[in-house]
């Protein structure tokens, strides 16, 4: 079975780019019909609110896509940031040339069984914001980017959770003294 990488270098037009931490692929407002495949490194999006908070909608560590699909696909200006947490490698690739493609069935449905996975996180991910206590949105957390911890700041972590830092920190410690 081919994996989404081969299939986007078999696809025209993308194009691999490498990115330094902290670098922006996406700002606010911008027009935009690309997604961005991690191939190396690890990307986040996030919007900033009219108090100037962060609120980080989405990690997307080496294997994930990342992208605002409400501007690509309704051709409105992107609501989300999109950066770099560390340098980085990614495929650049508009959403109409996966469409293009002539890919067997067998690839066009594993592709849709792990885009439905991904978009099953997000939605668990936004019912638990509405209805969880915060242990449990760390705990899932921890199941969906298990290598993350030790790669993104903890006020970042806090900030996904929609929590402080210091709720955070007492999780942690909860979690460790159950152990």
């Amino acid at each position: 079975m081919e994996k989404i990488e081969d299939i986007l270098k078999k696809i025209t037009p993308t194009k691999t780019k490498n990115f330094k931490k902290r670098e922006v692929l996406q700002q606010k407002g911008a027009i935009t019909t690309q997604s961005f495949y991690v191939k190396k490194g690890l990307l986040r999006s996030y919007i900033i609110d009219s108090k100037g908070k962060e609120h980080i909608y989405m990690f997307a560590p080496e294997g994930w896509i990342i992208g605002d699909i409400e501007a690509i696909e309704f051709d409105e200006p992107a609501a989300l940031y999109i950066d770099c947490l560390e340098d980085s490698e990614v495929i650049m690739f508009d959403k109409d040339c996966l469409f293009k493609a002539d890919l067997p069935k067998d690839i066009i449905v594993e592709n849709s069984k792990i885009l439905y996975r991904r978009m099953g996180k997000l939605q668990r991910r936004v019912l638990m914001l509405l209805s969880a206590p915060a242990i449990d949105r760390y705990t899932y957390f921890l199941k969906t980017y298990p290598d993350l911890p030790h790669r993104i700041p903890q006020h970042m972590i806090a900030t996904y959770l929609g929590i402080t830092p210091q709720a955070l920190s007492t999780i942690r410690g909860k979690i460790a003294r159950s152990k």
